[in-house]
């Protein structure tokens, strides 16, 4: 029987995921992919819930890398399907209908940096390290982290981490922009919980919307992207959230959203 790497639990409209493999550092291999690609699509389907949370057990690792064990005899073929799995599990993270957070507890490298820019913010606890040290293995990041950590930094800087594969502490991912705060380590699931709390009282369609719009316009030309915009806005003006959020504003009161 496979080993279950990958815990989904659910409270309220906040689903959480913990990668459990502590012994290894919550290492990436092909099972805990596979597994975490069904996660993944659990959620997906519980269009109520309001926000995802994905962490690592224990207090040394949120993810250390991928597998690099399982990766050392891996040949061409094997290794494009081992970068295509990985793609297509955080691609489907991060098209989730939800806002995901990813809190860093402790070492984020590789795979595990990738996993978290892979969500839609990032929180680190103060004992958190992120990196993509994969040229040190004589590879390069193969989860999408040369591309996701260069939209998120910048080119300049993004170069400058992957090419000389150096490990930052919290403080400085966060000077940089890879982390959005730091906190301590026993607050952490906490700020993200209250983070998604605040979340979850505005209108989740506007929520899903908005992400949306984000993701698509990002690479776009502005009018295009601003077009985009426009149609998300007035499509909006049709729900009866929308009705519901005016209404209670107006009234002074909390809107009560039920995502319709």
């Amino acid at each position: 029987m496979t080993e279950q790497t990958i815990r989904l639990t659910i409270e309220g409209t906040t689903a959480t995921i913990t990668v459990d493999r502590p012994k290894a550092l919550n290492a990436l291999n092909t099972a805990t992919l596979e597994q975490l690609e069904e996660a993944l699509a659990a959620v997906a389907q519980k269009r109520e819930l309001r926000g995802l949370i994905v962490t690592g057990a224990g207090e040394k690792a949120f993810v250390a890398g991928a597998d690099i064990a399982e990766m050392m005899n891996l040949n061409l073929e094997q290794s494009l399907a081992f970068a295509a799995r990985g793609h297509r599990v955080f691609d489907a993270l991060e098209r989730l209908h939800c806002p995901t957070l990813a809190a860093v507890n402790g070492f984020a490298l590789g795979g595990g940096c990738e996993l978290a820019l892979a969500c839609d913010l990032i929180y680190a606890s103060e004992t958190a390290k992120f990196g993509l040290p994969e040229v040190s293995l004589g590879i390069i990041p193969g989860f999408g982290g040369t591309q996701r950590l260069t939209r998120l930094v910048g080119r300049a800087r993004a170069k400058e981490l992957i090419f000389t594969g150096d490990m930052v502490d919290a403080p400085r991912a966060k000077a940089i922009g890879l982390a959005l705060d730091v906190v301590p380590a026993t607050q952490l699931l906490a700020h993200c919980q209250a983070v998604l709390g605040r979340i979850a009282q505005k209108g989740p369609l506007a929520v899903a919307r908005a992400k949306r719009v984000i993701a698509q316009g990002a690479d776009l030309p502005l009018p295009a992207a601003n077009q985009l915009e426009r149609e998300a806005f007035a499509d909006l003006f049709q729900s009866a959230d929308r009705r519901e959020g005016m209404t209670a504003f107006l009234e002074k009161r909390p809107a009560a959203f039920h995502g319709t």
